[in-house]
């Protein structure tokens, strides 16, 4: 959308003065085309660049009017399609409007200095309105002045058109000496960029004055009143494109590459190609600490920062850059938070603020997957040496003194009562065995599904237990992850009930409805703080439910029992 708008802008920059003039075109003619063309090119700059800064769309919508506006005078001067010549010679009405007060007053970022500049604003609006509609109604010409007496809508706009510009011009003095206020109270980086913009202003009001006074009379005039015009067009350009190069108003850098002086275009890249180059670089990193890495390395890059941070809450800290000195910003977002260290060059700008907030939602989920990815590779190890533990210190354990006493009896031509000591011996230890691979995988699960594995488990339990599902539960199967996750959620549930709740009456209930598989375990024992850090088996349910898109909850108080409850999408 910028790039047609600067098209047509710079074209009718171009083409007006050509017809108004002919070819071959004098000068002047092209020196207004060069003082001219740099708006639209500024407008269309900032409109790609920064296409959340309502600046650059305010640039083009004057170079078009600028544009459009020239258009009709050269209509005009070649007496030309006169209707359309004076639609779009109103449009200079327009253009002076927005250069002589939205310009300055919306510098640098689009938006007014503060509330009470509404009414500015809607006044200048208004104003510029009843110019150009003035203009329009009075057929204005200004080749072609009407000879004969003019009618009543006609001396309406000549009056409407003369109001709106005595009030353009006062609006304008308003806002030049808001402009003038603002660049006394800037801060030291802000203060060149104010500094060009009030020198830009006051060569355009220079410009208008000379315009006014001089373009009218005669040849001995026409140099000055040339003068005029092109301070009006080119002079607030000219500010903006200083304050671009010299003040970094667009982040760009004149520097030296090698021996050579280079302008260096050190645009920050906008929202969408940072997310764009974020989401590649946490696609091709699978590891959750380099995910972190790229992840603050694209925060650095993309607000120009000395350093960049993203922290876990399990203290987990990823830096990129070299940290010097605390943080100047901080973002809370999902699963952690990012911190920001200062700006290469000047401080961090409501733009950059915003060009952070843009990143919370995708930052915080990648810290949230990374957060997951390592807190499951630590729970899966943890079980790991949970299950050498017990294979160590139990079944190992009964193993190693069965093997003895089976020496043993082969030494000693063991009686009938060692052989069947032995044998007891090894029912326990199959026992056991057979105990050890519940707890990786019940083998009624494998068979039976949920509901089965879940009736089964329970049915063992020292307490009164109730295992309720509606009857077409028991014949669905789900993925085993699924079946898994929530069979191991019952478990731990009903332990905990047992083990640390003290609980007399344990009930479990399965269901299925709207698309999500639902488990509840609720108890009668002596309840807990959910609040409190004693719940590491829940903590790790609780993220393979989250691995698969399901959640889980814990309602407890102190003496009023723990209600626990999880859920996972499932088809159908």
């Amino acid at each position: 959308m910028a790039a047609p708008l600067a098209l047509i802008a710079a074209g009718g920059v171009v083409a007006g003065p050509l017809l108004e003039s002919g070819l071959p075109a004098p000068p002047q003619q092209w020196a207004f085309i060069v003082l001219a063309l740099p708006l639209p090119a500024l407008g269309w700059l900032l409109a790609v660049r920064r296409p959340e800064v309502r600046y650059g769309w305010l640039l083009l919508a004057a170079a078009l009017a600028l544009g459009l506006g020239v258009v009709g005078v050269g209509l005009s001067a070649r007496g030309e399609a006169h209707s359309l010549a004076t639609v779009l010679t109103a449009l200079v009405a327009v253009f002076y409007g927005l250069t002589w007060i939205f310009v300055p007053l919306l510098f640098p970022d689009g938006r007014l200095p503060g509330r009470r500049w509404r009414a500015v604003a809607w006044i200048s609006g208004g104003a510029v309105a009843l110019h150009a509609g003035g203009n329009l109604a009075w057929g204005y010409n200004p080749y072609h002045l009407p000879g004969g007496p003019l009618s009543a809508a006609q001396w309406a706009g000549v009056y409407a058109s003369a109001a709106g510009q005595l009030v353009t011009w006062v609006m304008s003095v308003v806002v030049f000496c808001g402009l003038v206020l603002r660049w006394r109270r800037s801060g030291r980086v802000e203060r060149g960029q104010y500094a060009w913009m009030v020198g830009g202003m006051a060569a355009t009001a220079a410009g208008a004055v000379l315009l006014s006074l001089f373009n009218i009379g005669g040849a001995q005039h026409a140099a000055v009143g040339l003068a005029g015009v092109l301070a009006v067009v080119g002079s607030l350009p000219a500010a903006i494109a200083v304050a671009v190069v010299r003040h970094r108003l667009l982040d760009v850098r004149v520097g030296l590459r090698g021996s050579r002086l280079h302008l260096v275009f050190d645009l920050r890249p906008t929202v969408d190609e940072v997310l764009s180059d974020l989401g590649t670089a946490l696609r091709e990193t699978p590891e959750p600490v380099e995910q972190l890495g790229r992840l603050a390395a694209a925060v650095r890059t993309g607000l120009d920062l000395r350093w960049a941070a993203v922290t876990l809450p399990d203290g987990t800290r990823v830096v990129a850059g070299h940290q010097e000195g605390a943080a100047v910003l901080e973002l809370p977002v999902r699963g952690g938070r990012i911190e920001c260290g200062p700006r290469q060059a000047g401080p961090l700008t409501r733009v950059d603020r915003r060009l952070l907030e843009a990143l919370a939602v995708p930052a915080g989920l990648a810290i949230q997957s990374a957060g997951l990815v390592t807190r499951l590779i630590n729970a899966q190890e943890a079980e790991r040496r949970r299950i050498e533990r017990n294979i160590h210190d139990g079944v190992q354990q009964q193993l190693v003194a069965l093997i003895a006493g089976l020496e043993l009896a082969r030494a000693t031509g063991a009686g009938p009562d060692m052989l069947a000591n032995l044998r007891e011996q090894a029912r326990q230890t199959l026992a056991d065995l057979r105990e050890l691979a519940a707890g990786i995988h019940p083998s009624a699960l494998s068979q039976g599904g949920l509901v089965e594995a879940v009736e089964e488990r329970c049915s063992r339990l020292p307490v009164r237990t109730t295992v309720t599902s509606p009857p077409p539960l028991r014949a669905r199967r789900f993925a085993d992850e699924i079946e898994g996750a929530m069979y191991f959620t019952v478990s731990e549930a009903v332990a905990n009930a047992l083990k640390h709740a003290g609980a007399a009456t344990i009930e479990v209930g399965l269901a299925l409805d709207g698309g999500r598989l639902r488990a509840t375990v609720a108890d009668d024992g002596k309840g807990f703080d959910p609040a409190t850090p004693a719940r590491r088996g829940l903590a790790t349910l609780e993220d393979r439910l989250d691995a698969l898109g399901g959640s889980l909850t814990v309602d407890s108080e102190p003496g009023k029992g723990t209600r626990v409850e999880a859920w996972v999408p499932v088809d159908g």
